[in-house]
């Protein structure tokens, strides 16, 4: 991986968030205990013995609130999309009653697209978040990563793009945040010379999941993302 550089370039005029996070905000603030929901697939769940974003990242708030606890339970479970992690919403989200929650999405509809309808995806993105819409917390959905297995051939990379819209779209319409992963990846392939292949997994013949260093960069923008969030206005 003789392309990686030493360090991680978050790019947060790509990253930032759009929206305060009130909850969460107010739960650091004023609470003992910070619970924090990672739902997901493979990204979120984790691959091999690759350490996944959702501990890493309860590293890095807890690094920075060091008078609280703070949580970030992992609800990832491999190979799943949207309208699967929906049904688990009751459970694994709402009966948890974190302060955020962090919904990776978009790209096994992408990878299995004979399995996936695009539209049928985001429709089901939208209830999730609809469902979500008015409980006392804060919502963060996470798009796809930027690997050969969602971006090859020019056929795939068109799907990509599409479900990167639709995110996007579905995000605009409930007014929650994205964070923007694929356009992360995307700029360090094309404007900071990394090797596309150096940000998957080794020996992932898939092509598909994403190598530790990109792993630690992305959780290191997502933190950066949250943590400098917009400021709630009263």
């Amino acid at each position: 991986m003789a392309n990686i550089p030493a360090q991680c370039h978050t790019h947060p005029d790509l990253t930032g968030l759009q929206y305060p996070l009130p909850h969460l905000m107010r739960s650091l603030k004023t609470q003992r205990r910070t619970k924090v929901i990672a739902i997901g697939s493979s990204s979120t769940a984790g691959e091999g013995d690759l350490v996944p974003f959702p501990a890493r990242l309860e590293l890095l708030l807890r690094k920075k609130y060091r008078d609280g606890m703070i949580d970030v339970l992992n609800r990832g479970l491999s190979g799943q999309e949207a309208p699967s992690e929906v049904s688990r919403f009751e459970s694994d989200v709402i009966g948890e009653a974190p302060a955020l929650v962090i919904w990776q999405v978009g790209t096994n509809a992408v990878f299995r697209k004979k399995m996936f309808n695009l539209e049928e995806v985001a429709a089901s993105i939208s209830t999730g978040l609809n469902w979500l819409a008015g409980l006392p917390m804060d919502v963060v959905l996470m798009d796809l990563q930027f690997t050969p297995a969602v971006t090859e051939p020019a056929e795939t990379r068109g799907f990509a793009d599409q479900m990167v819209r639709l995110i996007g779209e579905a995000a605009q319409r409930a007014g929650v945040n994205v964070f923007r992963r694929f356009a992360l990846m995307e700029r360090w392939v094309v404007r900071d010379g990394i090797d596309i292949a150096d940000l998957v997994r080794e020996g992932d013949g898939d092509k598909l999941h994403m190598s530790d260093w990109a792993t630690g960069c992305v959780t290191q923008a997502l933190s950066e993302a949250i943590l400098n969030a917009p400021m709630a206005t009263t």
